[in-house]
Order: structure tokens, then sequence, then C-alpha cells
């Protein structure tokens, strides 16, 4: 009788009002997707930092790749994963994702990684980056870097997802193994961030902003370009607006 009267008070409501609650829904999930990628993606530079080397560039490569794995099978069918500015942009690029909800998305996945890296800061007082990304080399060796590793890494998220969501066996393996691959061989000279909201939050609360910009630039351009790769080899319809409007978040 209780569940009747949820479903009844449920389809009850005004449309408007389900579609903000399901977009509220849609923000939290990707908000708490991104603080558990940056607390323990980065938390894995920091306590292996900290502990000598306990963790090995290898388990953090790995530790990069589970947590988005995880999150994918966690949050996919909820916000769609994305859970990093790049790729909402990269969606919004290829016609998977509406405008209005591209600041919003990016807006939570920056808070989040904030937040992560706050808590990093508060348990690991004595780590002076927090794990953030900074080049081993010359800055235009990250760059271009950076934008090969996104493009690789949009190619692959627009062929294995749903419209705008990552999410299924199939996404959760390929995604989180290409940035485990990623991170496993380009990770040593520019960090493998891929990802702008993953490298704010180290950056900001650290105070390590020297570098900050190629992370935040090179990304977009690399997910603009893996959209472009997608279009190149896939479907004609593979990214339209029909699409768009039929499985898009809002």
């Amino acid at each position: 009788m209780d569940s009747a009267k949820s479903i009844a008070s449920w389809t009850c409501k005004p449309k408007s009002s389900r579609l903000s609650q399901s977009m509220g829904k849609k923000l939290i999930a990707e908000s708490l997707g991104t603080f558990c990628l940056v607390f323990a993606g980065t938390g894995a530079i920091v306590i292996d930092s900290v502990t000598g080397g306990a963790v090995s560039h290898v388990g953090v490569a790995l530790t990069f790749g589970f947590i988005v794995l995880a999150m994918i099978y966690t949050i996919g069918d909820i916000s769609g994963a994305h859970i990093n500015p790049a790729v909402t942009i990269g969606f919004f690029a290829a016609r998977r994702f509406k405008a209005g909800n591209v600041i919003p998305y990016v807006a939570c996945q920056c808070s989040g990684a904030l937040v992560a890296s706050v808590v990093l800061r508060f348990l690991f007082p004595q780590s002076a980056t927090l794990g953030a990304t900074v080049p081993a080399g010359s800055a235009m060796q990250s760059f271009v870097l950076e934008m090969i590793l996104t493009t690789l890494l949009m190619f692959v998220i627009l062929s294995v997802s749903t419209g705008a969501r990552e999410k299924g066996i199939t996404a959760g393996i390929a995604v989180g193994a290409v940035i485990a691959l990623e991170a496993l061989f380009a990770g040593p000279i520019c960090g493998a961030s891929m990802n702008p909201a993953r490298s704010l939050g180290p950056a900001v609360v650290s105070g390590h902003l020297s570098g900050l910009w190629i992370y935040l630039v090179a990304p977009l351009l690399g997910a603009g370009l893996g959209v472009i790769g997608c279009r190149c080899v896939r479907e004609r319809g593979c990214c339209s607006g029909a699409e768009a409007a039929e499985i898009s978040p809002a």
C-alpha cells in the first residue's frame, strides 16, 4: 500500500518537479563520483609518497583505472558517470548532451574534486602537492601528451557509451583500462590527468598553480579531437541531436 501511494504521489507531481529532482540526483552523483576519483587516485599518490613507495607507480595507475571502473558501475545509470569536465564537454560537442546541463555538471565535478583534496590535506598535512599534476619535462611536452591522451580516452568513451552515459560491463572495463594504461606509460612525464577537475582540486588546495593551465586546456582540446575521430570512423548518426534528445540526463 505504501509503495502504491509513493508511485501515485510521484506520478501526480508536475513534470518540471520530477525533472528537477532527477537532475539533482545526477548532480549529486557527479559530485560524489568525482570526489571518489580524486580521493582514491590522488590519495594513492600521496600515500605512495609518505610511505616511501609502498603503492608504486603501477599501483597508482591501477588505482585510477579501478576507481573509474567502479564509478561507472555505481553511478553510470544515474548521471552517466562523466566525473570529468572534459568528458562532459566532449559529450556536448558530440551532440549527446544538452548545453544547459554542462555548467551544472562541471561545477559539481570541480566541487567534488576540491572537497576530496581538502580531506586529503586534513589526513596528510605533510604532503606538499596532494597529488597535483606537474610536468616532468617542458610545458609543451606535457600539453601535447595530455591532449593526445584525452583524445584517446574520449574516442574510447564515445565508442562504448550509450548516448551520454557510461554504463555497462563493456564501458566500465574499456574506460577503466584505457585510463590505467595511459597512466602507466605517460604518468611519469605529464601526470596523465586527462581531467581538469582531477588536476584543479589538488592544485588549488596545495597552492601549486604554475602548470595548472596545461591540465585545464589540453584535456578540453583533446576531448574535441576525440569527437572528431569518432565521427570519422563511426556510422552516421553516432553524434546526432536526435540521440541527445533521447538520452540526455535532463
